[in-house]
């Protein structure tokens, strides 16, 4: 039996962080939805949106956007956030939220090696543009990617470039800040990792400077935005469908990436797991938004399965419909003050009224999610 009333004491109270204003401290996770045609958000995306912001949640991150460059990402049904048709959509989308209520930040993406395909490609095609910290794609799949090419300087500051180009842009229209991807092996996360990091200058080797690049594109950000604009960064351990894979295996490792990312700029952390509640380190219950929390002194968000009784993996290989669950876990962890907020996704894809119906107690009344789901904008 949920305890409901510490379920909403938690998730149902305003949270303030700079200039970061919420009304309660539910997330909408990204989730790729490949339903923009032409890489352009229509209306249909911008109404899918607004319906979670009408129902209650605090801060809405937009599916990952590809940035102002050439390599960012192929698929020609994921969003730009760039050019103008798309930037239109995107105003659309933010003055909706904002109309219902809400908060959103886009997140802004740059696949490196992960290729998406475009319609009628083979899967892992790759252009010149796309690019990796040493050309090695190894490991971030369950099929191997092909590798590509080593980045050099002027790869770096156009990457970056095309980073500050999109963060602009989302000021610019008027969204409440940004968030970086910066897990799941794409760009920023291919720096992190030893598996796909070999680089023997200043942004390979040991893990401060791995994070060196995420770092030098967080305050090149810092600098054009203003201090002022809220920057989230997503991190994760885990690679693509890869949930061994570890850039940390200890508090003082984790530590040692995430300090210089703090002294960038980054002023919370969203931070990715296959579950929630699973400890991230031997002799400790936190999880890795507890542990980031801990080590920095930024509040953090969690993700992964939240508001669901099985994981992502689980429901992507079989057809039954996961219920609610764990919402006892998340309220006790958040009492404990191990995490800020929780970022709700298949949960909330599903039901775009799930977090009025937790705020009423009204469980029962949950949809359950099924893989289907994801063929509609609900």
């Amino acid at each position: 039996m949920t305890d409901l009333d510490a379920l909403r004491r938690m998730l149902f109270r305003p949270f303030d962080h700079g200039a970061l204003h919420l009304a309660n401290r539910v997330v909408m996770a990204p989730m790729t939805r490949w339903m923009s045609p032409d890489n352009v958000p229509g209306p249909d995306v911008a109404a899918y949106y607004r319906r979670r912001a009408e129902n209650g949640v605090g801060l809405i991150i937009t599916e990952g956007t590809f940035v102002a460059h050439p390599g960012a990402g192929d698929s020609d049904r994921i969003p730009n956030f760039h050019g103008e048709a798309a930037l239109a959509g995107w105003k659309a989308v933010v003055d909706g939220v904002h109309e219902a209520g809400g908060a959103i930040m886009p997140q802004l993406w740059h696949v490196g090696l992960v290729a998406q395909p475009k319609e009628g490609e083979a899967r892992g095609t790759l252009t010149p543009h796309q690019v990796g910290p040493s050309g090695l794609a190894g490991g971030l799949g369950i099929r191997p990617y092909p590798d590509g090419r080593p980045m050099t300087g002027a790869d770096m500051e156009a990457v970056a470039a095309g980073f500050v180009e999109s963060a602009l842009a989302a000021q610019r229209l008027g969204f409440d800040g940004v968030e970086l991807h910066g897990a799941h092996g794409y760009i920023f996360d291919q720096f992190f990792w030893d598996e796909t990091n070999r680089r023997e200058d200043g942004y390979g080797g040991p893990l401060a400077n791995r994070a060196r690049f995420a770092a030098e594109v967080i305050r090149a950000i810092k600098q054009a935005t203003g201090p002022g604009f809220p920057l989230v960064l997503r991190i994760s351990q885990w690679k693509q469908h890869d949930y061994r894979a570890r850039l940390a295996t200890t508090p003082a490792m984790l530590e040692e990436l995430l300090l210089p990312l703090v002294d960038a700029g980054v002023d919370l952390f969203h931070c990715s797991q296959r579950r929630f509640w699973e400890p991230e380190f031997e002799g400790s219950p936190m999880n890795l938004a507890g542990w980031a929390k801990a080590i920095t002194g930024r509040p953090s968000i969690a993700v992964g399965s939240i508001g669901l009784e099985v994981d992502f993996l689980s429901t992507m290989l079989s057809p039954q419909a996961s219920r609610p669950g764990h919402l006892d876990e998340l309220a006790g962890m958040m009492e404990r003050g191990d995490f800020d907020l929780a970022a709700v996704g298949r949960a909330l894809l599903v039901d775009p009224a799930w977090a009025r119906k937790i705020e009423r107690g009204e469980i029962e009344a949950l949809i359950p999610y099924t893989p289907e789901a994801l063929g509609t904008l609900s």
